[in-house]
């Protein structure tokens, strides 16, 4: 029970903590008014390229409320989990990934111009690193195997072709999961980019 309580609260917390952040703490910023374009962006992205899919089972797939606890359907109800999923993806993973970048360079947002392969290299570790430790210590009981997710449009392969790709403390992570941020990441660090000069350039 402790450890749903403890899913439950990492859930709610890293869907609305950059939500409050973004909208309420920060909204007089200007400097960083482009990640409000990002973040709205990047939330609709992952919910028709994933989130609905995962949670519905729309095809092929088992609905969340089939491969998690009675405790955990309660607290998160399926009908608001793709909701909370895809805020969280945008807020915590997305804007975090891009505020990464922003902070390894020193606070040089022209990384931002033009593509940078070794930033997008390390926005492509940082997405898949979360994405393998939330598998691995969140969600592992929701996706093991003989709870077979959806397909979806960022994982078309769906259960036809989903190899085990590591064996880590006895879960296994799969290549199914996997494809969403594969597929996200360039899409995230392209509109970066193209949110950025937009205001960039309509403040020269």
């Amino acid at each position: 029970m402790f450890d749903e309580i403890r899913i439950a609260i990492i859930v709610y917390l890293t869907a609305l903590m950059p939500m409050y952040l973004l909208f309420f703490k920060f909204k007089h910023h200007s400097k960083y008014e482009w990640l409000y374009s990002i973040y709205i962006f990047s939330f609709f992205i992952c919910v028709i390229g994933w989130e609905i899919w995962f949670t519905y089972g729309l095809y092929d797939g088992f609905n969340v409320e089939e491969r998690r606890s009675p405790f955990l359907n309660a607290v998160l109800p399926m009908n608001i989990n793709w909701l909370l999923n895809s805020l969280a993806d945008a807020g915590t993973i997305c804007l975090g990934g891009i505020l990464l970048l922003i902070i390894i360079s020193r606070y040089n947002e022209k990384i931002f111009m033009e593509w940078n392969w070794i930033y997008f290299c390390i926005l492509m570790v940082f997405t898949l690193s979360q994405n393998i430790f939330v598998e691995m210590f969140l969600y592992f009981d929701q996706i093991s195997i003989g709870k077979p997710m959806s397909w979806a449009p960022f994982s078309p392969f769906g259960n036809t072709l989903n190899p085990e790709l590591l064996f880590i403390n006895g879960r296994s992570i799969m290549l199914q999961t996997q494809l969403p941020w594969l597929i996200m990441t360039p899409i995230l660090y392209a509109y970066a980019i193209i949110s950025y000069k937009r205001i960039y350039r309509g403040n020269d």
